[in-house]
């Protein structure tokens, strides 16, 4: 079952208990949050929260694939018009208390059942980008779009990837694209940076730039060695 929550949500009625959607956008608008993009993204309402079962279970597999779906086709028909950036957010009931390597270990297997339903529905992966996880010009193709990903969970290493349950953000690649056409990207990069740096004490080891090396690494939040290799071959016929 999907339950969905905007962010004209986060205006709470006296007595009235957040759902977990609430609570993920709430915790977005907190001063403390450093990602730039995503408060932006959530002061023009542009962020859908979805609600899932567990994280890695096959029920997911076709409603998280029909939203997204419905998501990409709204994002392609509308979002170029200004630099909006519009995130889907899909929020798991559990598995709670999961190491970093538990998390990203169920945060590929959902994504791989997902793209083997997607490849089976039909779709075809975005010809600008790379279906080799390996690649350094690799984005995750969903309903023909390129995805980047954001995972959270209550034990990220990171406080920027911390919260209460697991979520898995999905940005499109192609508007991070405009953005760096517009000479906005950069900037956005920077400050966001910067106040990581501000909340942690220390930039993120993982970042690195579009075409410097895969993008997969930073997916799961977790840091990873530098020989480290995705367990799903995304580029393999099915």
């Amino acid at each position: 079952m999907i339950r969905t929550a905007g962010p004209g949500a986060t205006e709470i009625n006296p007595g009235h208990v957040p759902d977990a959607g609430e609570r993920f956008l709430n915790s977005i608008g907190d001063d403390t949050y450093p990602c730039v993009g995503a408060r932006m993204a959530l002061f023009r309402g542009s962020i859908e929260t979805h609600e899932f079962g567990e994280l890695g279970d096959c029920d997911n597999d076709q409603p998280m694939l029909d939203s997204l779906s419905r998501f990409v086709v709204m994002i392609e028909a509308s979002a170029w018009d200004d630099d909006t950036v519009h995130s889907y957010a899909a929020l798991f009931h559990g598995p709670f208390g999961m190491s970093e390597l538990r998390f990203e270990s169920l945060m590929w297997a959902q994504l791989w059942q997902i793209h083997k339903l997607d490849v089976q529905t039909g779709n075809l992966p975005a010809e600008d980008v790379s279906s080799d996880a390996g690649s350094p010009h690799f984005s995750l193709s969903l309903a023909g779009h390129p995805f980047f990903l954001i995972g959270l969970h209550p034990r990220a290493s990171r406080i920027a990837r911390q919260f209460s349950q697991p979520v898995l953000v999905f940005n499109s690649h192609r508007q991070f694209e405009k953005l760096r056409e517009g000479g906005r990207f950069e900037e956005m990069q920077a400050a966001t940076r910067l106040r990581d740096i501000e909340l942690q004490g220390s930039l993120n080891p993982n970042l690195a730039d579009f075409g410097e090396m895969s993008e997969a690494r930073q997916y799961s939040g977790r840091e990873v060695a530098k020989g480290w290799q995705c367990p799903y071959d995304f580029k393999k016929k099915l």
